[in-house]
């Protein structure tokens, strides 16, 4: 029979708070940020959402095309509305 505190073989331990910065994303030594890729995001969500929107519009699940077109819609507008984009 055991008394002490009981003991979990392989058990994950706590990493102290000093290892996770390690991993910080490093800059270019230029000094120069890289452009936010909002819009090629936006815009590549948009052409995918479409893509499956008419995929499922194509086999006669109508319910499911237009969920699609609404996903679609949402990033078409965030398309308009991000001023970085072109």
């Amino acid at each position: 029979m055991h008394n002490g505190p009981m003991t979990i073989p392989n058990a994950r331990r706590p990493r102290p708070a000093a290892l996770f910065g390690t991993h910080s994303k490093r800059r270019t030594s230029s000094g120069v940020r890289p452009e936010p890729k909002s819009f090629q995001n936006a815009q590549r969500n948009y052409e995918r959402y479409l893509v499956l929107a008419r995929a499922e519009a194509k086999i006669g699940n109508m319910v499911g095309a237009e969920n699609y077109y609404q996903y679609a819609e949402h990033y078409f507008r965030s398309m308009r509305s991000d001023p970085d984009g072109k």
